[in-house]
Formats: C-alpha cells, structure tokens, sequence
C-alpha cells in the first residue's frame, strides 16, 4: 500500500487538492458477495497526506480531488489502493475457471479494460467477479457529494 510516494502519476499533497473535485461510486462483488471499499483508502497514516484520488468512508464513494483540471482512471484509484484490477482479479476477487467479469458503468454493460474507465462526476461503477451478473441499481445515496 502506498505511502505517500507518487503513485502511477497521482501524488499525496498536506491538503486536498480544490480545482477539481468530483465523486464516483464503485460497488465491487465476489460471486454475489459485497467487497468492500475501505474508508482512508489513499490517505496512508506515515504519509501524513491525502492521494488526489481517495477514500473518507467505506461506502464506495471515491474522492478526486486535484490540484489541476485532469482526467483520472479508475486504474489509478487501484494503484493507489494497492489491489489488483483486471479482468480475473479484482481487488483480490477472483474467476474461477469458465466465469467471466461483468462491468457496469453507469447501468450499462462494459466491455473495455476497467483500469481505463474515466472517472467523472457521479460516475456509478459495479463491478461483478463470477455470478450471477445482474444489472445493479443506480446508485443514489450521494449525500450531497
């Protein structure tokens, strides 16, 4: 896990960064089983600083805050997060063999490389190791994020 080095271009500033600041959601499940989104995920204790992509609480909710106007990926978020985002692996979900990953994005399937998936404003991701692979419910709980 990161410790306050730059990590994949992304580094860790004393304040969160206020030119852009944009929320996404992530929903991770395993065979049908809830993976967790830590809270503090790019907010490392030794580093004593915020990531410009982060966590504040484990609901999902994922925090770009940057210095400058940027496109960030949701590879970068698993860099700082330190797990693994692939098609076979996702932050340690695994496939077993003849299964398949399904992405949604925004309700809708996605059949690219999730590391390359664009974070954008209110951006809904689940992502589903195994089955069943059932279209999620939009996410709604932003709480005025």
């Amino acid at each position: 896990i990161p410790s306050g080095q730059p990590v994949d271009g992304i580094h860790c500033d004393q304040l969160e960064g206020n030119v852009l600041h944009i929320h996404q959601h992530l929903a991770i499940f395993d065979h049908g089983k809830p993976v967790g989104v830590p809270e503090d995920v790019g907010r490392p204790l030794m580093g004593n600083c915020f990531y410009w992509l982060h966590t504040h609480t484990p609901d999902g909710i994922i925090h770009v805050e940057s210095p400058t106007m940027h496109t960030y990926t949701l590879g970068q978020f698993f860099a700082v997060w330190g797990q693994p985002l692939s098609r076979t692996n996702v932050a340690g979900a695994k496939l077993r063999p003849g299964e398949h990953t399904t992405v949604w994005v925004d309700g809708n399937l996605y059949s690219g490389d999730p590391q390359k998936i664009e974070l954008t404003a209110h951006l809904d991701v689940s992502i589903e190791v195994g089955p069943p692979a059932k279209k999620p419910a939009p996410f709604t709980a932003w709480n005025g994020n």
